[in-house]
């Protein structure tokens, strides 16, 4: 679709975008006394179908499925869907390759993709016949399969699906000449690179490790981070903060929970700028990431929740809302 087309869509997105959940909604919730709470302040808030008090897994998985109805109605470019739906992809063919493999059983742990869930990837790798799946995640996968086929190495089989899928993605995001999209992948890829190498520093991986885990990045010079992150934790901290991830650095030396935060406020406010552009796929984009964002903190705030975990506790681990 051209720019133009999507006025229509993007009138609709500014109407759905007064219902999406603020920073004081995220508030409250942190301070409700448990999950039944949280459950009954989402479905007054419009979460769900409707249909009476659910389990929040249910309720969660309601919402994702509006959404994605929502970006087919609004006749979205497929391209913006492959981009943003590659991560899912990749996660099931992860999934069945070590549910294969191992015999280790891991439902309810694949996303519902038509056409590429569960049993059609398990019959996939079970025939080890890659040749059904995708042209382009086929070499990755192949190779995923083997290395876990013949080793059991469970780190070394995420490490050729994560790559292959940061690249796929990359590729799909300069070809939709999409600046947010671009934008959104470069993101993820420089965030993952920073976490392979500070990982690879704590676990003593060598250079080659780190040459077949790091991703093509905009912002990041894959060759000179590796190099830094073999030298040791403090060149490549030096690397990292010569450019413009101090803070990036600063979160990870907290924690890892801290650093993923980081990453995802990072993202949403890359997205605010699309609060006033009415003419592209942007606004849609944003809407859908934003949505993604509301659910990865509603997810938090239940575990919290029915962990016992105090209310500044849960804050802490709060991202910034779009809404």
């Amino acid at each position: 679709m051209r720019d133009t087309e999507y006025i229509f869509a993007v009138a609709r997105i500014r109407v759905l975008e007064r219902g999406l959940l603020t920073d004081d909604d995220i508030r409250q919730m942190c301070g409700m006394p448990d999950v039944k709470s949280v459950v009954s302040y989402l479905a007054d808030k419009g979460w769900g179908d409707g249909n009476g008090q659910v389990e929040p897994e249910e309720l969660i998985s309601q919402e994702q499925d509006k959404t994605l109805r929502l970006m087919h109605e609004l006749r979205v470019d497929p391209v913006v869907f492959e981009v943003l739906s590659c991560p899912k992809y990749y996660h099931n063919v992860k999934c069945a390759i070590k549910e294969i493999c191992s015999d280790i059983e891991v439902r309810r742990a694949y996303y519902d993709l038509p056409g590429f869930g569960e049993e059609e990837l398990k019959k996939v790798f079970a025939e080890n016949d890659t040749s059904k799946l995708p042209e382009d995640m086929r070499k990755a996968a192949t190779r995923a399969f083997d290395v876990m086929s013949s080793t059991g190495d469970g780190q070394w089989c995420d490490v050729i699906l994560d790559k292959a899928c940061l690249v796929q993605m990359r590729k799909e995001a300069y070809a939709s000449k999409s600046q947010i999209l671009i934008d959104y992948v470069e993101a993820n890829v420089s965030s993952a690179d920073i976490k392979i190498a500070f990982r690879a520093v704590r676990t003593g991986k060598d250079l080659h490790f780190l040459q077949e885990a790091l991703a093509p990045c905009r912002d990041l010079d894959v060759r000179r981070i590796a190099q830094a992150a073999v030298k040791g934790e403090p060149e490549l901290r030096s690397y990292l903060e010569a450019g413009r991830f101090r803070d990036a650095v600063e979160a990870l030396e907290r924690s890892n929970s801290e650093f993923e935060r980081w990453c995802d406020n990072q993202l949403i406010e890359a997205l605010r700028p699309q609060k006033t552009n009415s003419v592209s796929v942007g606004p849609i984009v944003a809407f859908d990431l934003a949505k993604e964002n509301e659910l990865r903190n509603v997810r938090i705030i239940v575990t919290a929740k029915a962990n016992g975990f105090s209310e500044q506790e849960t804050l802490e681990r709060m991202r910034e809302m779009y809404g």
